[in-house]
């Protein structure tokens, strides 16, 4: 048995001065910093992205963005960097893909399917109809007329990305907001 140190010696340790008890309790909280710190995953197994993070439940997390500002490269860096799935802002919302009845127009739609499938992130296309958006031609059609003209924009649109697109939004607020 080790004896205790001729100051410790008779000494009752519920009697123990302020700066003892201060190192005591410093003592205590660096143990404790200690054991929270090897608790913590290691850096390198946690996702580097909210995608990559998404990813690793199998889910995606995704953002809209705009064809327009693909240029602007901070907001490019930003939605390719922290996002695994894009979605068309208004690109391949129905007055944007068919202006005019019959003329389809894919162009910016495929730009953000482009951009995005080069960077290896999946495309969610949004939306085949919404009351919003609807191209002027569509508006004053009704009864079967409209539904004729909306089979025939689905079929357009769907057939034109067929294949390519992870989901779809396919309808958004049909009747109101």
């Amino acid at each position: 048995m080790t004896a205790l140190p001729s100051a410790h010696r008779g000494r009752n340790p519920q009697k123990r001065s302020p700066i003892h008890k201060a190192l005591l309790a410093g003592a205590a909280g660096v143990v404790a910093t200690l054991t929270v710190v090897a608790m913590i995953p290691n850096a390198n197994a946690a996702a580097s992205t909210l995608g990559a993070a998404a990813a690793q439940s199998g889910r995606y997390f995704g953002t809209a963005i705009a064809a327009s500002r693909l240029g602007d490269s901070t907001y490019s860096t930003i939605a390719a960097r922290e996002f695994n799935m894009i979605t068309a802002e208004n690109e391949m919302k129905p007055d944007a893909t068919q202006p005019n009845r019959g003329q389809f127009n894919f162009s910016s739609g495929d730009q953000i399917y482009n951009w995005a499938t080069q960077r290896g992130l999946k495309v969610r296309g949004h939306t085949l109809a919404w009351h919003a958006q609807q191209p002027g031609w569509m508006q004053s059609l009704s009864g079967s007329n409209l539904r004729q003209a909306m089979i025939d924009h689905i079929n357009g649109v769907m057939g034109h990305y067929k294949g390519k697109l992870a989901a779809w939004d396919v309808v958004n607020e049909a009747f109101n907001e």
